[in-house]
């Protein structure tokens, strides 16, 4: 798991950057889903960067859209793009919006920032997969807070009626969303309970650990769709950013910006 954590403090150092300099958001969503999708790159998904588009892919779809910046930390880190295109997130037209998007950006399969759409845009993508004999996976990541949207519990009916079994959908359970907990907003516990009574294969694993991830991530039911609930912490790897709800919205700059690129590039040595 080494290439992917040397992969994980990249895309960390990556987003904080990205971030100040665009004065944008969503950093404490970023970070707690970068150990996932430097799992998803490093060790579990088949792509060719030098051909994006390539049938044979696996497809990823960020369903949790506003924290882009961590998908194209990756995809530039993967070799899709140059690093240096990331200095033009959040700048006058950049293709690098806030919020995830596919236009002009090779690597990216869906616009997304309305939540709820990832999910059943991936059914589709698992389902004609299926009648066309093709072998490719398809990947969610999703919110917790964004299972209020009741279009993915269509979405994982729709799945498990046709025995999607190559759809994984991963939860990025940091239990916090817009304002205040999870579970203070709109109770969603008990989440095994409920993915297994729609039909679902359910893992639940530590978000942070990359032979948890990785183990799960590439773990295939022979007949059902594969949810994988990953618990993780709001705004990992920064000290002062860890389960604290302000960095949904908060911009680091100035100090906070220079103690957390020292966290960062401290804990890479």
């Amino acid at each position: 798991m080494k290439k992917s954590l040397i992969l994980a403090n990249r895309v960390r150092e990556h987003a904080i950057k990205m971030v100040n300099k665009g004065k944008s958001s969503h950093i404490g969503s970023v970070l707690s889903i970068v150990d996932i999708i430097s799992v998803l790159y490093a060790s579990v998904l088949n792509y060719r960067p030098e051909s994006s588009k390539w049938d044979g892919r696996d497809r990823f779809i960020l369903s949790k859209g506003h924290a882009g910046v961590g998908v194209y930390a990756v995809l530039a880190e993967c070799g899709f793009f140059s690093t240096e295109k990331l200095k033009l997130h959040y700048q006058n037209d950049s293709c690098f919006s806030g919020h995830v998007s596919h236009k002009g950006i090779p690597g990216v399969e869906l616009s997304t920032g309305s939540l709820g759409h990832g999910l059943p845009v991936g059914n589709g993508m698992a389902y004609a997969a299926k009648l066309d004999d093709k072998l490719h996976r398809i990947f969610v990541l999703m919110s917790d807070g964004e299972l209020d949207e009741g279009s993915n519990w269509e979405a994982m009916l729709f799945s498990a009626h046709h025995k999607l079994n190559n759809i994984t959908a991963i939860i990025d359970r940091n239990r916090l969303q817009s304002m205040d907990t999870t579970e203070n907003t709109l109770a969603l516990e008990p989440l095994i309970d409920k993915f297994e009574a729609f039909g679902w294969f359910v893992a639940e694993v530590n978000g942070h650990d990359h032979d948890d991830l990785y183990n799960a991530l590439k773990s295939i039911h022979p007949d059902k769709p594969t949810m994988i609930i990953a618990n993780t912490v709001k705004g990992k790897g920064v000290s002062f950013m860890e389960n604290e709800i302000a960095w949904h919205y908060r911009t680091p700059l100035d100090s906070d910006f220079e103690t957390a690129i020292k966290e960062i590039v401290g804990a890479s040595k």
